[in-house]
């Protein structure tokens, strides 16, 4: 989560919403990492799960992320969470709740939703404060 919160940090800094994310395979190895890019470079879909999980894939050359964690520092919306399945991550770790667009427990439960043929393991909460905090720091003075 360190790692995820200093992107997060670069992503405010250079503008955009401060959301970060690694992809760290088994073994604990950083494979793939990202920082929400939508302001940077108007992609609409630069947020920063896919970015990291787009990087872990071309590290591994494969799609197929089965056995990796996805450490977030903001729960995943529903773009994401469905990135997230698709790439077979095993696990999700996220920082900060998001009530209005949440899709790992919040708002929604898409990536453990027993309907779907692929499901992650869930773990939130990490370091909550501190996600919560930069989100503060970034929307407070735009309100």
């Amino acid at each position: 989560m360190d790692r995820a919160l200093a992107l997060a940090a670069e992503a405010a800094a250079a503008g955009d919403v401060p959301v970060g994310a690694v992809v760290r395979d088994a073994a604990g190895a950083v494979i793939g990492e990202g920082r929400n890019l939508r302001e940077v470079t108007g992609d609409p879909t630069a947020h920063a799960e896919v970015v990291a999980l787009r990087a872990a894939a071309a590290s591994l050359g494969s799609w197929n992320l089965e056995g990796c964690t996805l450490v977030v520092t903001l729960e995943p919306c529903l773009m994401c969470a469905g990135a997230l399945l698709q790439s077979r991550v095993s696990r999700l770790v996220f920082g900060a709740w998001d009530d209005k667009a949440g899709a790992a427990g919040s708002m929604y439960d898409v990536v453990r939703d027993r309907r779907l043929p692929y499901r992650a393991e869930v773990v939130a909460g990490v370091r909550e404060e501190e996600a919560s905090a930069l989100l503060r720091a970034f929307f407070d003075p735009l309100r």
